[in-house]
């Protein structure tokens, strides 16, 4: 029998705190020890996240400090930061150096920007201020899980929302030779990616009914794709990324397009991105295009293509709350802890959200 790890998680209160703390209650080997939240120690979590109250009815919210005295006391911790970028670096600096002075091992995986680059000057270029722990960067890897068979490090940085999304379109496409290495992308958010404070271009009555493009070939997830990426396949490509803002909550659409390097024709593309994913258990390759009520909610990508001959074109839909940030977080921490790897994960989506 598989014994029970106790999980924490970091910067408890906001939407994929929540998405955690939702997977985390129903997972069959880690137990929420600890939700972390200095703004709010004490609180109840129902109270921030109501739809939670049944099977979180008594948690309350606990300061980092009561946070280190538990990682310190356990021998392993499973600990999820969903902290902002820019914070999260430091209190995870602070919980492994308490971990290493009382010998006890926590596993680490961060949602936030901050160890998803290799150097603290990369990390810095794209967010404009000084890295919290770079000392601990040689630490992370980061990755999309589908695209990395073995960690060499201790801990991991999951990939961005968009990044998530437009890699597993698109990693399949370089790492066979597919397309020339210059893409184009065009992806569409739900507002749930914005954060949980109101903006306005979060707020309902701003966003509903409404699309619109932001950031245009300027959004922060590029360079991140394109490192990761090239990571993946060992192609240095061009990502030309278009994001925009849906008026949905939950979700993401990317479609991406690139040159052939060959003739090809749309059956011989979905086979070949069938026989990339086969042994992925969380990515559905289809002949039909995907669709977001397929997959919100739950751990799943959809993914369907197409090619007149010359040019061809990928589209992937996912949670943004689950499979890009807290189920692909879930996801990484089973192999971690030499789990099954679809261990509370494979809940399908409900369909009719």
């Amino acid at each position: 029998m598989t014994a029970r790890t106790p999980a924490i998680v970091l910067g408890g209160t906001g939407y994929v705190a929540g998405e955690l703390l939702r997977l985390l209650a129903a997972h069959p080997y880690f137990d929420l020890a600890a939700v972390a939240s200095d703004s709010q120690p004490d609180e109840p979590v129902a109270q921030f996240f109501r739809h939670l109250e049944p099977v979180l009815p008594h948690v309350r919210f606990a300061s980092h400090d009561e946070v280190l005295e538990y990682v310190t006391a356990n021998p392993s911790t499973a600990v999820f930061s969903a902290a902002p970028h820019g914070v999260s670096a430091a209190l995870i600096d602070r919980l492994l150096t308490a971990a290493e002075q009382a010998d006890t091992q926590p596993r680490v995986v961060d949602i936030s920007a901050d160890f998803r680059y290799p150097t603290a000057e990369a990390y810095e270029s794209v967010y404009q201020h000084a890295h919290g722990a770079p000392a601990r960067l040689d630490e992370f890897t980061c990755a999309v899980p589908e695209h990395l068979n073995a960690l060499t490090t201790p801990h991991v940085a999951h990939p961005g929302c968009f990044a998530t999304a437009v890699l597993l379109a698109s990693v399949p496409l370089l790492s066979l030779g597919l397309v020339e290495p210059r893409l184009f992308v065009a992806g569409v958010t739900g507002s749930t990616g914005s954060g949980r404070s109101p903006t306005p271009g979060t707020h309902h009555p701003q966003r509903h009914g409404d699309l619109y493009a932001y950031n245009a070939l300027a959004h922060r997830h590029a360079p991140e794709v394109t490192a990761l990426a090239q990571a993946a396949t060992g192609v240095a490509a061009e990502f030309n990324f278009v994001p925009h803002s849906g008026p949905f909550a939950r979700g993401i659409h990317v479609t991406v397009q690139a040159e052939a390097e060959a003739d090809v024709t749309t059956h011989e593309l979905v086979q070949a991105l069938r026989e990339f994913y086969d042994a992925s258990p969380f990515v559905r390759v289809r002949g039909e295009m995907p669709r977001l009520k397929d997959v919100v909610a739950s751990n799943y990508a959809e993914l369907s293509c197409v090619s007149n001959g010359r040019s061809v074109a990928v589209m992937c839909v996912i949670d943004n709350l689950t499979k890009g940030a807290a189920g692909g977080a879930v996801q990484w921490m089973n192999r971690m802890f030499d789990l099954e790897e679809t261990a509370g994960l494979m809940a399908p989506a409900p369909g009719w959200t």
